[in-house]
């Protein structure tokens, strides 16, 4: 009977590290956004990006907090939050996707791979199909997802005031760049 509970507790824990290699995690992924206008750049980052890829599916989210993106400068944070994104009523922005050539991906072998996303952006309120390009680099047991792309704030209901149009594009370049460890079940 002993022999029997260890050969099952055995079973269950190396079933349950292989399901858990399958998702990768983290919450200290990084996002950029630039936004390139006549009279001023506008650069913001936020470093608390969390992230759930999971190899097996592609399946793939990404959720950030508004108010964590940090400016140069404090003005310039408080209008994002306060007017244009409206934290406040829109506390997070958010994607959801996949992976569309996830079976290219070898998750196991050490390499750069080409990954292709297509999914849905969530920002202010608003959802959007979005599609991108970027790259997944496995190395030592990690994964390294980083993309980019561009977005029109219009799209997404986030009006520009006349007053500052020349201060503010209505495209923003996304930068993401996520570092993901295997999530521990």
């Amino acid at each position: 009977m002993k022999k029997l509970f260890v050969i099952i507790a055995a079973g269950l824990v190396t079933t349950s590290s292989l399901v858990a290699q399958d998702k990768y995690f983290t919450k200290s992924g990084r996002i950029n956004f630039m936004s390139k206008a006549t009279l001023e750049n506008i650069d913001a980052n936020h470093k608390s990006v969390t992230c759930v890829l999971d190899t097996k599916t592609g399946n793939m989210q990404f959720a950030v907090l508004m108010k964590g993106f940090e400016f140069e400068k404090a003005l310039m944070q408080e209008h994002f939050n306060e007017n244009y994104v409206e934290s406040h009523k829109y506390p997070k922005a958010e994607f959801r996707g996949q992976v569309v050539n996830n079976p290219e991906i070898n998750y196991t072998k050490e390499g750069i791979y080409p990954a292709k996303v297509k999914g849905t952006l969530t920002i202010h309120g608003e959802t959007r199909e979005v599609e991108t390009t970027g790259n997944v680099v496995v190395k030592s047991g990690k994964l390294q997802a980083a993309a980019e792309f561009t977005i029109l704030l219009s799209d997404y209901k986030i009006e520009i005031p006349k007053v500052v149009k020349d201060n503010i594009s209505n495209t923003v370049r996304i930068t993401i760049d996520c570092s993901l460890e295997p999530l521990k079940g």
